[in-house]
């Protein structure tokens, strides 16, 4: 039986799913852990540094003033994802349990991983430059309004907002591709 066009999987997507299941199974411990982390902080770096030597300066350009664009994206990110998440626990209290609804809600305030945005933009022939301009902002702000949300979401107080996690976003992501676009 052959699946129709739309509910193919494309290798990358294979890929992720396959990694998923085998650190579900082999998950990383020790020097492994440590590694791993690298590994995917340099593949992150590259992955910016290609998308920004392939995007032309015109396309980089029309990407940043897409404003409606990430408007939208930040607008999903942290209004109507904890607003979601609010819903499903008002809705459905007991199908998690206490600790699970805080991770949860957690998760509903977190920024979307920035390699996935791109991934995902630049497999379906999007707006590469428009993606990698919203992910970024998008995890830059989260910074701040993350522990803000989830202090709003759990009803606690957040902590300072760690600025280390600027300079990090800048180097992993803003530098790479400013140095590939050049």
């Amino acid at each position: 039986m052959r699946l129709p066009a739309a509910l193919k999987l494309d290798g990358f997507t294979l890929a992720l799913l396959g990694v998923m299941v085998l650190a579900t199974i082999l998950p990383c411990q020790g020097w492994s852990a440590a590694f791993f982390s690298g590994l995917a902080t340099f593949a992150i770096g590259a992955l910016f540094f290609w998308q920004g030597a392939r995007l032309s300066r015109a396309a980089v350009i029309a990407g940043l003033t897409h404003w409606r664009l990430h408007l939208l994206i930040l607008g999903c990110t942290f209004i109507i994802f904890p607003l979601l998440g609010l819903a499903m626990q008002a809705l459905l209290p007991s199908a998690l349990a206490p600790p699970l609804w805080v991770g949860m809600l957690f998760l509903c305030a977190l920024p979307s991983t920035v390699q996935s945005s791109i991934a995902f933009t630049s497999i379906g022939q999007g707006n590469v430059a428009a993606a990698i301009c919203a992910a970024t902002a998008s995890n830059l702000l989260g910074i701040f309004i993350t522990p803000l949300l989830v202090g709003a979401l759990l009803s606690v107080q957040g902590g300072p907002a760690p600025l280390g996690g600027i300079l990090k976003i800048v180097e992993e992501l803003l530098l790479p591709f400013i140095a590939g676009h050049l």
